[in-house]
């Protein structure tokens, strides 16, 4: 959202649009400082944060499961909670990795084995810094081969590593391609969803495009006693400011001085 503007201006743009809180995937290539000075002079919180995802051209998409990476899963988890402290960011997402195509079944629970692991290794570091962790369900056709991808798996990891700052993101979009049931699921994990993210299905546009029920999911959100936020990760069909007046329903209101903004570009 807001890619109508270079990245440093969109928390600008975020608080225009009536936005309080923003998240982002990877911060790394920007200094802490100045992602920091953005959200104190627009008055908004940082929601989450990824950790780093590895090498992304060369495919990699996080590093935790990966058997013979575990210095590198190390240094990530250091970087992640050196940004999560300086952006006062209370929560922080531990992408699992894909996994090589044509494993057996043994390299496949050498893979989970090493993310469980990792993942004890990292909430005990982000438990020192009062930082609570999840883990994220994604569907192969946005990311082949990713380790997880239904909300059943990634609970069953969550109890193994047994540590109470580890819980899940459950994104709606990612769930419903998958496995569908959404309210099902909701009401089962609820406890331990630490973060939601939403997108319209089909074509991870605007929540208000698609066979999604929002307007539903969002009320069984209010009274499941969700207390954390929403994160808006879609694409905009037409321009970001456009696409969100399915928002003003739900307290998302643009301040009057955003009329002008360009919708596309």
């Amino acid at each position: 959202m807001f890619t109508e503007v270079p990245f440093l201006d969109r928390f600008e743009e975020a608080r225009r649009a009536g936005f309080t809180a923003v998240e982002y995937a990877f911060p790394y290539q920007y200094p802490a400082t100045a992602l920091s000075s953005r959200l104190e002079a627009q008055g908004l919180e940082q929601a989450t944060i990824n950790f780093p995802p590895g090498d992304w051209k060369a495919g990699d998409r996080g590093l935790a499961s990966h058997p013979g990476r575990e210095h590198e899963f190390a240094a990530s988890v250091v970087t992640a909670l050196r940004y999560a402290q300086a952006l006062k960011c209370p929560r922080a997402h531990v992408m699992a990795g894909r996994l090589p195509p044509d494993l057996d079944e043994q390299e496949r629970k050498r893979y989970r084995s090493t993310f469980v692991r990792n993942l004890r290794f990292a909430a005990r570091e982000a438990a020192d810094q009062g930082v609570v962790l999840s883990i994220e369900p994604i569907n192969h056709g946005d990311s082949p081969g990713y380790l997880l991808t239904t909300q059943a798996e990634a609970h069953a990891i969550r109890e193994e590593v047994g540590m109470p700052n580890l819980r899940v993101q459950f994104d709606i979009y990612h769930t419903q391609i998958v496995e569908g049931n959404l309210s099902e699921k909701l009401r089962r994990w609820m406890p331990y969803i630490e973060h939601i993210q939403i997108a319209g299905v089909p074509g991870r546009h605007e929540p208000d495009d698609g066979e999604i029920n929002y307007p539903y999911l969002f009320r069984l959100i209010d009274e499941l006693g969700y207390k954390n936020w929403v994160g808006c990760e879609y694409r905009p069909a037409n321009g970001t400011h456009a696409g969100l007046k399915w928002a003003e329903a739900w307290g998302v209101k643009a301040q009057e001085n955003s009329a002008a903004l360009p919708s596309r570009v």
